[in-house]
């Protein structure tokens, strides 16, 4: 699922699947919530509103079902030569 990042209220990511009828919503503290049974018109209000906070709380949070979960995020390295640098020790002879 393609997620649109926003910065509106305590969410950070929104992402539908139209077959499955899917709206999934991404929190600041990395906490998803998948909705199901969520129509396009839904979910085309939610992603171009300019206070998606606000329709989220009005119209989602308590009319659907979600199902909560964490978000994968992928961890990057401080500094991306970290890794090659750790690579090449790893490979070298004490």
């Amino acid at each position: 699922m393609e997620m649109k990042r926003i910065n509106a209220g305590k969410l950070r990511a929104i992402g539908y699947e139209p077959r499955e009828r899917t709206l999934r919503v991404e929190f600041e503290d990395g906490s998803i919530i998948d909705y199901s049974g969520v129509g396009n018109e839904v979910w085309r209000r939610l992603s171009t509103t300019g206070s998606a906070w606000s329709y989220y709380r009005d119209n989602i949070e308590e009319e659907f079902t979600g199902r909560r979960g964490v978000a994968r995020t992928e961890k990057k390295p401080d500094n991306p030569l970290d890794e090659l640098f750790k690579a090449a020790s790893d490979d070298a002879e004490p």
